[in-house]
Formats: C-alpha cells, structure tokens, sequence
C-alpha cells in the first residue's frame, strides 16, 4: 500500500514539477527503508529529473546496486530536459561501461534527441546505424525521433528516408518532417506534407510558421498564421507566438508586431518567459528601444536570455552607458552572462571608445566566466581598438586570434585606417583584402575611397572594374517605411511612385535648404564614371531618402520616422539624415544592414563612424 501511494504521489509531483514535495517524499522513503525497493528509484530519479534537479537524479543514480533500461532512459530524459545534450551523450558511455547495457528503444529516443539539440550529424548517423541494427528496429517513436534529428541537423532528405519507413505515422512523425522541409526552405515540399496530413492540430501549424521563420521565409510564415487564425486553432502553446514574433523582428515590421503583442496579452501569455523575451527583442530590432525597455521593466522573472536582448538592444542603439549599467544590474542579480552578452557589451564600448572596458570584458568572459571567444567576440574588440585609433593593437589582434580572419573583419580595420587617415596602413590593409575578393559591395567603395585617398589611381581604376563586374550580382537597394497596416517599399532611382512628384518637390526643397547650411554632396559613394552632377543626381535619388520624403509628407507632425534600408546607409546620406532632421525638427530612424542610426538634432546616435 506504502509503495504505490508514493509512486502515485512522485509521478502526481514530476507531472506538476513540485521540487520540493519530491525532496520531502524521498527524505519519508529513506526513513521507511524503501529507497531501493521495487521501481521506486526509477521513479525517483524520474521525478527529480521532471523538477529540474538533474544534480540529485544523477546522485541517485550513482547510489542505486543496480541500474536497469528504466534508470538510464530516465537520467538520459533528465539531461535532456535539463538542456545539457552533451552530458546525455557523455554519460551513454558509462552506461555501457559499467553496466554492460545495449540501449533499449527508450534509450535510442533520448541519444538521437541529444544529437538533434547538438546538431551532431555524424553522431546522430552512428546513432541511426547502431538502432538500424538493433531489436528495436522498427519502433516507430524512434524514428520519428530521427525525423527530428535530421530536421534539425538540416538534412531533409535523410529525414524523408526515415519518414517513408514509418509504418503507423503520428502527428509528432508528421509535425517532424514538416519542419524538415520548412526549415530547409523547402516550401514547396513542406506544404505538401502539410496537405497531406492527417490532422492539422497546433503544433503542425507551429512547425510550419516555425520553419518558414527559420528559413526567413517570413512573409509565408505571416500569411501561414493567418490562416491559422481563420480556421480558429487554439493556441494552447505559445511556441507559434514567438515564432511570430520573431517574424516581426527579422523584418522590422512594429505596427504588425504591436498587434501580435496585443494577441498574446488577449490570450494570456504575456507572463511566460520565452514570450516576453521574443518581445522585448522585436521592440530593439523595429527600432522602438523605449518600449523594449518598458517591457523588460515589467518583467517578474528574467534569465540570461531576457537580459541579453535588452543588453544587446541598448547596444545596437548606441546607449553604451545603460548597456554598461544593465550589465551591473544583471550580474548583482545573479544572472551569469553568456557568449552574446559579451557581444553586446564590447559592440556598446566601442561606440564611446571605451577601450580599456572594453579589454576588461574581453578578459573577465575568459577568466571569469569560462567562455572562449568567437570570431563575432574578436572583430568587436578589434572594431573597439580600431574605432579609437588603436590600430597597430587591431593589427597585431587581427594577426594573434585563433581564426581566419574573415571580409568584414579586414573591412572593419580599413574603414578604421580611412577614418585616422592612416594610409600606410590602409594601403597594406586594402591590398590584403582586395586579394581575399571581396563579395560585399560596401567593401569595393571603401577599397576605391582608401586607395584614392593615396592617390593610388590604378588600384581605383582596377577596383572600379572589379565593382563593374560586381554589379551584375549586388543586391539593389531599397528601404521601406511603415504607415498604418502596410509597409511602403522604395527602390533607389524609383521615378513610378505615385507620389513622386511630391517627392521630388520635397527633397527639392531640403536639398536647397541643406546647401545654404554648408552641404556640399559626398560622391565618393558612386564609384561609376560620370559626371559630378549625375552623380550628385544618382545620390539624390537614394531609396532611404525617398521612403523619408514619404514619411514627411504622410505622416502626423512630430512622430519619429522609422525606415529600414537593406544595404550600409552611404556617407552621403548619413550627412544628409543628419541635416533634414535638424531641419524638420523630426526623430528619424534608419535600421540599415549594419546598425541602427538615431538622427536627432543633427547628429546621430552612431557618432559619424559606422
């Protein structure tokens, strides 16, 4: 009678996760003498595993005489869970070693989950080989397992293998192999096993947004949860909402992100973690930092997650001084920073030239911390030094880190050289990455600039050829603004907006007004032979200025404008933003492929170096 009550009481507890109901339950099962009696270890180590205490799990298990299929599945599950993957492969071994124990189906399940979280794809092979020759060979929960697994190591046709092989499919077999293919960016193939299957529940419409998120395929993924929306799907699982919302911030869309957060507080969600850390990250990346920071504000409960996105948000927006202070306030409370919030953290520093900060950081994420720096770490150290003027340290940095360095790394130290005007350094520097060919055309107008700056003519005559060869593959640019319900995209050079006329009056105008201020155009952007007034016309016609004309003209007096530029806003323009917002008396805020540019006053948040 005592037995089943308490393995009824610890399963009723790790349903619940109850940590502490476990730890009282377990002290009364010693007490008694039962603590190795019949399958109440299993369900011991089951239960604390279920309640996030891994530790106490794997101090049972080392205490049990004698471990079955059922204590090394249940502790293999607990690592799992616990999101330590490495730790369910590593302790598989011990298994085998000490207890002689071929893995049963419930083992195969948890190893091929551990290598999916690890994206392990020769692992996870090795895996598929052993269970292929295994007695339990045809068991169905594994492979949809595997399913997963090769979803997430991005091998949809391996996945499709196993799928095939599935004799009884579920909705998790299903669910699986449409993440395959929609993570892949396989739309074709993912709508037609979303066709296919069965049942539409939740979470096949949750892989599906998921997927086309993953593969930024994020228009697909917006129409998909609208059609969610329509066939009244309850969403009893709020993955799909930060699927959603992460959609918003890839594409910096904040009015349809404004009304997805308003969706998960009506459906009462807002209180979950995972949810509200996807929102404040929205907020930076549409470019409204102040509601970013009002919603980490109200945050009850935050992880390294939720400090991380408000740190490196503050960050990307040029607030070194609150990033720094978020920072304190994050390791008072406890919180142990991870890789990206030193990313966050250096990329704030060198926007002040905090150098010495900056090398601190550097040295506590290694000796406080335990992290070893990635390339992301090394080139926001060296765009640290070199933004200071440090440039023989970014050098000797750039030749001392333990990685090739890459296009952006040599451009980032170029841009420094052009910015101190250290031409004997930025010549060597542009050499080097000339002979790297270079794929980013920002990089050949900076090549052109440095070398014309050292009166290098052939090198600009060869670097423009190069470009000419380039513009067959540069991407066109543009820049869009939202206004109500929809997005307004301008390409540059575009003359068939129907508005154009109004437009071109109103840049008219501020060009005027700008040239009695002093502005004297920047053609050092437009690397095409022609004449200095079809190039002045050529930067005139730039998309960012359009979509800020728009703004102008539609919008309601006083509000900031927010536009997103795909390419690196020119120098040229950078002047000109700077200029109309003084002008306007307007905020403006230029999200472009590199960071986020306040214009306020004439000045902007990046301090001119970008």
């Amino acid at each position: 009678m005592q037995i089943s009550h308490y393995l009824h009481r610890l399963r009723v507890c790790a349903r619940h996760q109850i940590a502490l109901t476990v730890k009282t339950l377990h002290a009364q099962i010693i007490k008694l003498g039962l603590h190795q009696y019949g399958p109440l270890p299993n369900t011991l180590i089951d239960a604390y595993g279920k309640c996030d205490l891994v530790q106490y799990a794997h101090h049972l298990l080392e205490e049990m005489p004698q471990r079955d299929h059922v204590s090394w599945a249940s502790i293999l599950t607990a690592y799992n869970q616990a999101n330590l993957p490495q730790k369910t492969i590593s302790i598989f071994s011990t298994m085998l070693a000490l207890d002689k124990l071929q893995p049963d189906h419930f083992v195969f399940a948890s190893l091929v989950k551990a290598c999916g979280s690890l994206g392990a794809t020769r692992l996870g092979k090795q895996v598929h080989a052993c269970f292929v020759l295994s007695p339990f060979c045809d068991d169905d929960v594994v492979k949809s397992s595997l399913v997963d697994m090769y979803a997430k190591c991005g091998l949809p046709n391996n996945a499709r293998a196993v799928f095939d092989s599935i004799k009884l499919k579920n909705s998790v077999s299903w669910t699986a192999m449409l993440s395959a293919y929609a993570r892949s960016g396989r739309k074709k193939d993912a709508m037609e096993i979303f066709e296919q299957a069965p049942v539409r529940n939740l979470f096949l419409w949750t892989a599906l947004v998921s997927g086309l998120v993953q593969s930024r395929n994020e228009i697909d993924a917006f129409y998909s949860f609208i059609e969610m929306r329509r066939e009244g799907v309850d969403i009893v699982d709020p993955l799909v909402l930060s699927s959603i919302v992460g959609a918003c911030a890839n594409f910096a869309v904040l009015e349809l992100g404004k009304q997805i957060h308003g969706l998960v507080i009506a459906l009462g969600y807002e209180s979950c973690l995972f949810i509200s850390n996807a929102i404040v990250d929205m907020y930076a990346k549409c470019s409204d930092i102040i509601a970013a920071k009002d919603i980490f504000g109200r945050m009850r409960r935050k992880d390294v997650v939720s400090w991380t996105s408000i740190i490196v948000g503050t960050a990307q927006h040029g607030q070194a001084e609150e990033t720094l202070a978020l920072y304190d306030e994050m390791v008072s409370a406890g919180v142990k920073p991870n890789e990206v919030t030193f990313v966050g953290l250096i990329y704030a520093c060198s926007h002040v030239g905090l150098v010495g900060k900056g090398r601190k950081l550097f040295k506590s994420m290694i000796e406080d911390y335990g992290i070893t720096p990635s390339l992301q770490h090394y080139t926001c150290l060296l765009d640290l030094l070199s933004r200071s003027g440090h440039l023989d340290e970014a050098e000797n940095l750039i030749k001392a880190m333990p990685f090739e360095p890459d296009e952006p790394t040599w451009a980032a130290l170029l841009s420094a050289c052009k910015h101190h005007r250290n031409t004997e350094m930025g010549t060597r520097v542009a050499n080097h990455l000339l002979s790297l060919k270079p794929e980013d055309p920002s990089s050949y107008i900076l090549l052109s600039n440095v070398y014309a700056s050292a009166a290098m003519w052939q090198h600009v005559s060869k670097v423009r050829k190069l470009m000419s060869v380039m513009e067959v593959k540069k991407e066109p640019g543009y820049s869009y603004i939202e206004f109500g319900k929809g997005s307004h995209i301008f390409y540059a050079g575009e003359t068939s907006h129907p508005l154009k006329d109004e437009i071109f009056e109103l840049l008219t105008e501020l060009d005027a007004e700008m040239k009695r201020r002093g502005y004297v155009p920047d053609t050092s952007s437009v690397l095409h032979d022609m004449e200095q007034k079809e190039k002045e016309r050529q930067l005139f016609w730039h998309s960012e200025r359009l979509a800020v004309a728009y703004g102008l003209l539609k919008s309601v007096p006083g509000t900031v404008l927010r536009v997103v530029k795909n390419l690196r806003v020119c120098g040229d323009c950078h002047i000109v933003m700077k200029m109309v917002s003084s002008i306007t008396k307007r905020e403006i805020v230029v999200r472009d492929a590199t960071r986020y540019h306040h214009f306020k006053d004439g000045k902007c948040s990046c301090n001119d170096f970008w």
